[in-house]
């Protein structure tokens, strides 16, 4: 009879869960490095200068490969990403390249298509995809197809770029003036950007295949693994329909169909500055991935106040309304304040916001320098400021003069005195990265989140399958002594749990789920200090072999 509820039981908590990852919808198209890898995002013109005239290239990068993935997977010396972004290398009037004037050619300060398929070939041998910044909605009005465009009505480019005889009332997409003079005719286009940045016109079939063109260029010629697709909601105008216009929608799925086609293993991730709401439409099969802004400032939030509690409602609306695999996470871009800063130069919220970042659902995203705790506010030069590894001459990115200043947390914040430290919080980093690429709760496994009696206390389980990690954080100021945790019916099957910690420190206690499933009154360490972030594996013990002679359970059986 015992043996019959027992197997109730269990049978009656598998359904439950089942039944939870029954209601998520399907996971999106990817590439293999997404399902626990994380991706570093690289500034060349600030990564490393291999030549000395301040500016950051192709070859810089190469020689620094092994810092962001050695190769070797059980090694602790790199940070282990699976992936780098590298915002625009494509030939551009301007150092952070968003305004494209050669889609087929690297920027000289970079070095050459050559020196760039070298770096692809040797970051490949390192287990590490790259993909690159794709900036679609608009050319630099130095591109030769605007500069045609601008000079002879008759131009085939003509048709690529929108234009007005007169200045219309119509304003951008922010309420902000995006029809722009012509410097040749008394005429406008539309540039809702900059006046040097003019939008192409998708509703011309010609931009459409060279989009497409240039995409299989890169993919096919330069070897990449996939791309960024920048400020997609504003790639077609339809009226007073500006932002996600439906023409946006269709040739999203026109695009994200090639590059499928021309290599399937290639991964797609838009930016679509807004929250879930607005990113909805842009689901499915028309990119990968989106980055979920939204989720990055609940995320900060929840370390600066203390109250993580927005943050998992968000989340448990991302399960249940994206498709896995569907949405990125972050902390900061090239476009926000770093994360240390946005924290107030806390390196212990900093370590938080890490581990949360690291072990919640979503593919995650590090800004270069984020690791170290590089900090950086607008204006944009100062988000983007050379990367920090060393305290010697510009702290080892240049022998020259860099083209923009360091920041002054130089001495602290830099790679060779973190790499000797530890607990710094590079090695943090490189720890969580590792463990996010091992762990098969923490890859894909479902959010279960957690009620704390402390509400300064942030906990949930990742399940996928047998496999179960406890994540628990305080994010207050003050310890938070004998914290118990609770749950809803079917968190976990029933049975005893012994925990473990996944990266250092001291292992949690045991303790029992009923028959319901239900965690109550577990206390998983008896004092959680300020700041202090575990995360911990949770294994169910042997069930004890029943003695008919005995008419008893024997005692429970270790493993």
């Amino acid at each position: 009879m015992f043996r019959t509820l027992l197997l109730r039981v269990t049978l009656a908590s598998i359904i439950c869960v089942c039944a939870a990852h029954a209601q998520r919808p399907a996971p999106a198209a990817g590439a293999a490095w997404t399902r626990g890898g994380t991706c570093y995002e690289v500034f060349v013109r600030s990564f490393r200068d291999s030549d000395g005239d301040g500016i950051g290239d192709l070859k810089g990068l190469t020689q620094q490969l092994h810092y962001i993935n050695d190769g070797n997977p059980r090694s602790t010396r790199s940070l282990g990403a699976r992936c780098i972004w590298l915002m625009p290398v494509a030939e551009s009037p301007s150092y952070h390249g968003y305004d494209v004037s050669d889609y087929y050619k690297v920027a000289p300060a970079y070095g050459t298509n050559d020196d760039f398929r070298r770096m692809v070939a040797a970051a490949h041998r390192r287990g590490i995809a790259v993909i690159v910044d794709m900036v679609l909605n608009h050319t630099s009005s130095e591109h030769p197809w605007f500069v045609q465009a601008q000079r002879d009505t008759a131009s085939p480019f003509r048709h690529w770029y929108r234009w007005s005889p007169v200045q219309p009332a119509q304003k951008g997409p922010w309420g902000q003036d995006a029809w722009r003079h012509s410097e040749v005719r008394d005429e406008w286009y539309w540039g809702v950007f900059w006046k040097t940045m003019p939008d192409l016109n998708y509703a011309t079939p010609a931009v459409r295949n060279e989009a497409k063109r240039i995409a299989t260029f890169w993919l096919k010629e330069m070897g990449v693994d996939g791309f960024r697709l920048d400020a997609v909601p504003y790639l077609m105008e339809e009226g007073d329909s500006l932002i996600g216009a439906a023409g946006t929608h269709a040739f999203l799925r026109e695009y994200g169909a090639h590059i499928r086609k021309v290599a399937p293993g290639a991964f797609t991730v838009g930016e679509v500055w807004d929250g879930l709401d607005k990113m909805l439409p842009y689901y499915p099969r028309q990119l990968d991935s989106y980055f979920a802004f939204d989720l990055s400032q609940l995320l900060l939030a929840a370390v600066r106040t203390g109250d993580a509690q927005p943050l998992l409602d968000r989340l448990m609306r991302y399960q249940r309304e994206v498709p896995r695999g569907g949405y990125s996470t972050f902390l900061g871009n090239h476009d926000q304040t770093r994360a240390l800063t946005a924290l107030g130069g806390d390196v212990a919220k900093a370590r938080v916001a890490a581990t949360l970042l690291l072990t919640l659902p979503g593919i995650p995203f590090v800004y270069y320098g984020e690791e170290i705790g590089m900090t950086g506010d607008k204006p944009d030069e100062r988000l983007r400021t050379p990367m920090q590894w060393s305290t010697g001459n510009n702290a080892g990115f240049t022998r020259g003069t860099p083209w923009e200043a360091l920041q002054p947390d130089v001495a602290t914040a830099n790679v060779a005195a973190q790499d000797r430290e530890p607990a710094s919080l590079l090695n943090l980093y490189r720890r969580l990265i590792r463990l996010r690429a091992s762990n098969a709760a923490i890859v894909s496994g479902t959010l279960v989140p957690l009620v704390a009696s402390d509400r300064r206390v942030v906990a949930y389980l990742r399940r996928d399958g047998a496999r179960t990690a406890l994540v628990v954080a305080n994010l207050g100021a003050a310890p938070a002594r004998g914290v118990t945790l609770a749950s809803a019916d079917g968190a976990l099957p029933s049975g005893t749990y012994a925990a473990r910690s996944l990266i250092g420190g001291p292992a949690g206690s045991s303790f029992r789920v009923a028959a319901d499933g239900r965690v109550a009154g577990y206390v998983p360490l008896p004092v959680l200090g300020p700041l202090e972030s575990h995360v911990l594996e949770l294994t169910a013990q042997p069930v004890a072999p029943f003695s008919a002679s005995r008419g008893r359970f024997d005692k429970e059986v270790r493993p």
